[in-house]
């Protein structure tokens, strides 16, 4: 992977991480499109960029999230990561083949397209506007929603996150908010473990041409999603998720006719 690769990459992931559509489709759909095969390097590439982009969150939220008298936040984003750390734990093989085939991911973007263009009028009652009254069981079941894009690559983690908020009656922005807010531990997490498991199976990989690439990666990452956060939060409020819907629809069906007709694709699917 060279520098021009990396922040094309970047971008994809900085803008598509916190929209309904699936950072990690897309990353999978852009690799094989710019040349770049999969690798020990790319794969971390792939997890350590989307922390970047998470971490961006942290600065727009810089105040509630290092708000420590305000323990039960913590508590809350502690309790909802339990369930993705139990199926990481208990399907890692499972994920790790389903990550590989672009075919499921590609249907999975679709089927998870159709569930978007209904959602807004199937949880249209909120009733919970505010993170302090969002309780420790409901923020149990948003965090059982986001092991979803786990098992379903390509069905995306913020949506995975938003729409179990809002079946636990959040409003879209909070639902929107909280879920960015849980993907700072829960993406930490996996980058520490990715970043570990390259260094004991691959260590030649950790070297100063690769760390610099990476690098590269996560400032282009960070600094796109910035941009990223602020729209869909404002987006979310005034439209919903049926537009995100139809493109996620659109994409998936075009990956499964470039994978059919093998259209600059170096990956069967």
């Amino acid at each position: 992977m060279n520098w021009i690769e990396a922040v094309i990459l970047a971008i994809v992931e900085g803008i598509t991480e916190f929209l309904p559509i699936s950072s990690t489709a897309h990353m999978k759909f852009t690799n094989p499109l710019l040349g770049v095969e999969q690798s020990p390097f790319v794969n971390m590439f792939e997890v350590v960029i989307q922390l970047a982009a998470i971490l961006s969150v942290v600065v727009i939220y810089r105040k509630k999230f290092f708000d420590f008298k305000r323990t039960s936040f913590y508590i809350k984003l502690v309790i909802a990561m339990i369930p993705a750390i139990i199926i990481g734990l208990l399907l890692k093989k499972y994920i790790e083949s389903a990550l590989e085939s672009l075919v499921f991911i590609s249907c999975v973007m679709i089927g998870g397209g159709i569930l978007l263009l209904f959602i807004d009028k199937m949880f249209n009652k909120p009733v919970i506007s505010e993170e302090e009254n969002l309780s420790y069981k409901k923020a149990f079941i948003i965090g059982w929603f986001q092991t979803l894009s786990i098992i379903l690559p390509g069905l995306s983690r913020s949506a995975a996150t938003i729409i179990g908020g809002m079946s636990q009656k959040l409003t879209r922005s909070l639902a929107a908010e909280f879920s960015f807010l849980l993907a700072v531990p829960t993406m930490f997490a996996a980058s520490v473990k990715s970043f570990y498991d390259v260094y004991k199976d691959h260590p030649d990989v950790i070297n100063s041409s690769n760390m610099s690439t990476l690098a590269i990666g996560s400032i282009v990452s960070f600094v796109v999603a910035l941009i990223a956060v602020k729209f869909l939060i404002g987006y979310l409020q005034k439209h919903g998720f049926k537009l995100f819907g139809y493109y996620r629809i659109i994409v998936g069906i075009t990956m499964l006719i470039l994978i059919i007709l093998k259209v600059n694709l170096n990956i069967t699917g």
